[in-house]
């Protein structure tokens, strides 16, 4: 398939988990792309598996928390490919697993820093872009925890939900331009972030995943395929009519 044959497209967090799979599944059907990380070596690792694909790739370092990141990639996006089609607001954090009381007050900052003010900041610099074009497709990777509480995990919770209140609000604005906003929320997902909160347990990993996992009916982690296949679909033109949506891929946590 080759959706989005010479269609330009950020995406944001992709030196890893699914950031990474997202940009190579873009590049894989025919996209041109930015891709920004804070690892620059993860980044650059990135852009090369991307270039053995045989597609276009400007690989810019960021911080998605800085003010003049987001400028910076859709500027550079124009440079190269002439338009922003699509972009994919992937980079975040998570804290480590405690109750409120106990999680640090530079944590919670943190949070609503990259996890927040990054998807205001790079909305912020892509959908003026977009509303000139009369086209384009932001992409928004909350979390089920944007949606429903996530015990332990309350900081990134309030964040995420933060990020679901923008992304409507936001694609409210925006569809009699021709802009289509939506989120995606997958639940814990196989990725370097979540193998660090387990890690972070200091139980066995088994366990500890097992333990992550327990309130899941699927009583698993979600594969980053399986979170990339929503995201190629919601970003997609067979899926012309959604916007403002915020898609659960969660294992049926959030249905009980």
């Amino acid at each position: 398939m080759m959706r989005y044959a010479d269609k330009a497209v950020i995406v944001t967090g992709a030196g890893s988990g699914i950031g990474k799979a997202t940009a190579l599944r873009f590049a894989a059907e025919g996209a041109k792309l930015v891709v920004s990380d804070l690892n620059e070596a993860a980044l650059m690792d990135t852009a090369d598996e991307i270039k053995v694909l045989g597609a276009a790739v400007t690989p810019l370092v960021g911080d998605v928390a800085d003010e003049s990141t987001a400028p910076k990639l859709v500027q550079g996006c124009l440079d190269s490919y002439g338009a922003l089609d699509i972009a994919i607001n992937n980079a975040g954090v998570a804290h480590a697993m405690a109750k409120l009381p106990k999680i640090p007050v530079e944590a919670m900052a943190l949070m609503l820093r990259v996890n927040l003010m990054g998807v205001f900041l790079a909305m912020k610099a892509q959908i003026p872009v977009m509303e000139r074009q009369g086209a384009g497709v932001i992409l928004n990777v909350a979390s089920v925890a944007g949606l429903i509480g996530a015990p332990l995990l309350s900081a990134y919770a309030a964040a995420k939900h933060g990020v679901i209140g923008l992304t409507k609000s936001a694609s409210a604005e925006s569809a009699r331009k021709g802009v289509r906003i939506n989120a995606v929320c997958p639940a814990s997902t196989d990725t370097p972030m979540v193998s660090e909160m387990v890690d972070a347990m200091g139980r066995d990993p088994k366990e500890a995943v097992q333990r992550v996992v327990m309130a899941t009916p699927m009583a698993r982690l979600a594969t980053v395929d399986e979170v990339v296949q929503a995201i190629l679909w919601i970003c997609s033109p067979e899926n012309s009519f959604m916007t403002g949506h915020a898609l659960t891929i969660d294992g049926g946590l959030s249905a009980i």
